[in-house]
Parts: structure tokens; C-alpha cells; sequence
């Protein structure tokens, strides 16, 4: 188990409406009581990523640490008549899970989808059969308006993902109440100040997991966050957390975990249009590129570097590939804001391990080639390798496996 599974205000926060991240440095003005509440807009699209860092113990013995990535993309799809927000969201996790990864990237994790609903208060309603966020009900806002210093207290739960770790098919809750205080408005940026704090402690019932399978029989924790908050949009600007949490298993084992998390927000530029795919077409005529093609994907726009050249069964890129690279790199400046997924594929050659392996590696190579060349930092560029599952051509001739030995670079704006 890892704090992906248990993780709290990291990803609670990550399903609200935002807007960029600004330094509070300013002095804070202490005067005049404000009305905090969530304003939602059909239409608005999001992405948040946080960045945890955590140290796991067991059994009172240190197992590891991790850089843990939680990234969330979301979309306002409407507001009922009672200013409530639907958001459909999908979560992503990744990790380095030995804390000394020197790479230039995170593989893309396993995702989640989430819909739900949320008030202008901050209090959720979503169906059991989603896992994400984990943290929900913070902030939950008084129908009042509050003075700096004021404080207020409101209930929440931490909803943890256990199916693998213990089995468990639904999220295992954990309820809290915590204590909110206003500090007030920065001068400078005109972001208002809240912290949170709570703590929580649970003894499941006996027979939790009817598969008779281990189970958590005592939850204590706590969290410290800090929320900076844009009252004009209704949203939270950026955020950070200290945490702990401790579980004791059926069987007698702790698991431990302690950290710090920090969080950016940032709206996406639809890069996935008519206009934007004709533009970049046209700069890859015009500069020349051979071998590139551009095209809509789900997740984006992608620029796909087909029969791309590297030093034989390896994946060391020839220097024709970085020049080539070097020009997309010129392309990407147009988005400097979207996250980017580096995805490898094959020909239909050798097997199904190694052609997956393959693929990750020249991914991974061309993601880092990218962070060297400051596109993006290895926070915002994340790796995957798919084998030959996705040929665009036939495998029966040269040219169609030529073609399928490629990396796809997509701008995500979503």
C-alpha cells in the first residue's frame, strides 16, 4: 500500500474549479468578513497535479520513499438550480516508489473516472462506485460570512482505495471533523488564507472483509493544509499539506505514512482543434520534418515521429531523431501550460515482453530528450509504451512496420 491508495488533501482538492498558482508574499489585510463558496460554470475544464512526497514505514521499519504524482483533468459538465457543480473527472496516479529515480519522467499511471456532484458549500454526493477523490467535504464552507481569525468546524471523510492492498471492493471511510481558520487576505494577490486541520481515528468492525481476507482495524492520522483561496472566481488557487497516516491490519501490521504534498492548478488550452491541428501541420511542412505526422487523439494532439532512428536494439536516438525533435520541441512552445504524454510503439516483431519493453524505453528517451531541452520539467511529461497494440499500418510489408516503429508526443488538454 501507498499513499496513492490513502492519499488525503491531495487529491480531494483536485476536483474544483482554479486558477494559476501566485506567491503570497504580501501582508495580510485583517479587516472585513468575507462569504466564501464555490462558483461553478458549465463548461470550465481544469487540470491539477500535485506532487507527494512520503516516506513508508512497516511494522515500524522503513520500506521505502516516494515522489508520488497525482494528476487530475476535469470538466464542469453542469450546474443545477442550486449552484451545485457536476464534474467528471478522471484521476491518474504515478510514483517512483524508491525515491532516488534520476530519470526525466513518470510512466503514465493507471486511471480512474469520477462524476459527482458538489455544493456551493462544499459538501459532495457521489455513488460508492467511484474510488476518487479521496479526501472529500474539505473545504465545507459556513452560510455565513467569516472574520480573519474566525474559525468553524465541519464534518468529512477520507475514502480510501483498499482493493488492493486488502480486497475491499468499495471505498473504505474514514469520517473526521475539522477545524477551519480564516487568516485572512494576502494585500498583494488578493487570495484568502485558510487553514485546516484534522485529525481521525477508526476501529472497523469485525467481518470488514467477507473474503476473509486482512483488513484495517485501527485508521489514526492527521492533516495540516493550507488552502489559498481566489474568492472572485469561487476556487482554490493552490494548496499544501503535511500528513500522517497510521493503519493496523487485522493481522498486526502498521503501516505508516508521512509526508508533504504540494499542488498546481492550471487551465487548459484546448489543444485538440481544427485550427491548432492545421497549424501544426503546416509547421511541419514548412520546417521540413519527414516522417512526422500530426492527428487528433483522445488525450490531445499528437505529433507522431514515425520509423523513428535509433542506435540498433536500443534506445539511443540517433542524431537525425534529436534534430527532428528539436524542431517539435518549437512546435510544443505553443502550450507550455499542457502536460505531455510521450507514448512508444513497434512493428510486430520479437515478443509481446520484449516489444513492450522496447517501447517504454524509446518513449522514456525521447521524454527525456524533451526535458533537456526544457519543454517541460519531468513533473509535466509522462511516459507510456504500447507495444505493437496499436499499429497504423500493416506489419506484412516494410514500409507498413517502418511506419509503426514510432513515438507519439501529444499535448494533453485532457
Amino acid at each position: 500500500m501507498k499513499r496513492r491508495i490513502l492519499s488525503a488533501a491531495v487529491i480531494c482538492l483536485a476536483i474544483l474549479p482554479f486558477f494559476p498558482q501566485q506567491k503570497v508574499n504580501g501582508s495580510l489585510r485583517t479587516d472585513q468578513a468575507v462569504k466564501f463558496e464555490f462558483k461553478y460554470r458549465t463548461g470550465d475544464r481544469y487540470r491539477i497535479l500535485s506532487t507527494v512526497n512520503e516516506d513508508v514505514y512497516v511494522n515500524r521499519k522503513k520500506s521505502h520513499t516516494s515522489v508520488i504524482i497525482n494528476r487530475v483533468s476535469a470538466e464542469v459538465t453542469g450546474v443545477t438550480k442550486d449552484g451545485q457543480g457536476i464534474h467528471d473527472c478522471i484521476f491518474m496516479t504515478t510514483e517512483d516508489s524508491v525515491g532516488t529515480y534520476s530519470g526525466a519522467n513518470f510512466t503514465y499511471g493507471e486511471e480512474y473516472r469520477s462524476i459527482f456532484t458538489r455544493s456551493k458549500a462544499g459538501i459532495y454526493t457521489i455513488s460508492d462506485e467511484y474510488f476518487m477523490p479521496t479526501v472529500r467535504d474539505v473545504p465545507v464552507f459556513p452560510d455565513k460570512a467569516v472574520l480573519p481569525g474566525e474559525k468553524w468546524t465541519a464534518k468529512g471523510h477520507e475514502a480510501h482505495d483498499l482493493r488492493k492492498g486488502f480486497g475491499l471492493q468499495k471505498p473504505y471511510k474514514v469520517p473526521f471533523t475539522a477545524e477551519y481558520t480564516y487568516a485572512g487576505m494576502d494585500a498583494q494577490t488578493g487570495l484568502h488564507i485558510i487553514n485546516v486541520k484534522y485529525s481521525m481515528q477508526m476501529e472497523s468492525p469485525e467481518m470488514q472483509n467477507p473474503q476473509g481476507a486482512d483488513y484495517p482495524a485501527v485508521t489514526q492520522g492527521f492533516s495540516d493544509e493550507t488552502i489559498y483561496w481566489d474568492n472572485e472566481k469561487g476556487a482554490i488557487d493552490h494548496y499544501s499539506e503535511t500528513f500522517r497516516i497510521f493503519i493496523e491490519s487485522a493481522a498486526g501490521n502498521l503501516y505508516e505514512f508521512t509526508g508533504t504534498a504540494h499542488a498546481e492548478a492550471t487551465d487548459f488550452a484546448q489543444t485538440n482543434t481544427k485550427e491548432n491541428l492545421s497549424r501544426v501541420k503546416k509547421q511541419v511542412e514548412e520546417l521540413g520534418l519527414e516522417n512526422v505526422t500530426v492527428h487528433p487523439s483522445e488525450k490531445g494532439l499528437t505529433i507522431a515521429i514515425e520509423n523513428i532512428q535509433f542506435q540498433a536494439d536500443s534506445a539511443v536516438l540517433l542524431e537525425s531523431e534529436k534534430a527532428k525533435i528539436n524542431q517539435i520541441a518549437k512546435i510544443l512552445e505553443a502550450w507550455p501550460d499542457n502536460d505531455i504524454l510521450v507514448t512508444g510503439h513497434t512493428a510486430l516483431a520479437g515478443t509481446e515482453r520484449m516489444r513492450k519493453i522496447l517501447s517504454e524505453q524509446r518513449a522514456a528517451a525521447v521524454a527525456e530528450y524533451l526535458v533537456g531541452l526544457n519543454v517541460r520539467d519531468r513533473f509535466h511529461v509522462f511516459t507510456q509504451g504500447l507495444g505493437a497494440e496499436q499499429p497504423v499500418a500493416s506489419n506484412k510489408t516494410e514500409e507498413g512496420k517502418a511506419r509503426n516503429r514510432r513515438v507519439e508526443i501529444t499535448v494533453m488538454d485532457k
